[in-house]
């Protein structure tokens, strides 16, 4: 792999509604997400642990600085996505990494999405309060 400057890793993240797109520049470990450093975009300590956790488990923290541009869902969403970017994006920047991020089920695409609301139902499956009269 040659050195060149601004090389960054691109990944791509999506989680029900949210789609984080990712790049990996090497530095020293800071998070960037829409602009914002982590603890000021996201507020609970478990959505950022939850965004740290492919590099975390590839030992990466310090290696590189995150950039994430996110869109759509809530806060767990989007912390989901951009785990998912993250986890794409230290793939293609190591393939060493494949094996423990795969394991930790980091690379997987999370396939549960909001069920479409059905005609004659209040909601997904909730349905109008039954009277007999």
């Amino acid at each position: 792999m040659a050195k060149k400057e601004n090389m960054y890793f691109y990944g791509t993240g999506r989680r029900k509604n949210a789609i984080a797109r990712v790049r990996l520049v090497e530095g020293s470990g800071k998070i960037t997400i829409n602009g914002k450093d982590i603890d000021e975009f996201f507020g609970m300590e478990t959505l950022k642990v939850i965004v740290r956790q492919p590099l975390t488990v590839t030992n990466t923290t310090t290696k590189y600085d995150v950039i994430v541009t996110v869109k759509g869902g809530g806060f767990t969403g989007q912390a989901g996505a951009i785990r998912h970017g993250i986890a794409r994006a230290l793939n293609e920047a190591n393939r060493e990494y494949r094996p423990e991020l795969k394991s930790n089920g980091f690379l997987t695409r999370d396939p549960r999405m909001k069920e479409r609301k059905k005609y004659g139902l209040k909601k997904a499956r909730k349905a109008p309060q039954f009277s007999k009269r």
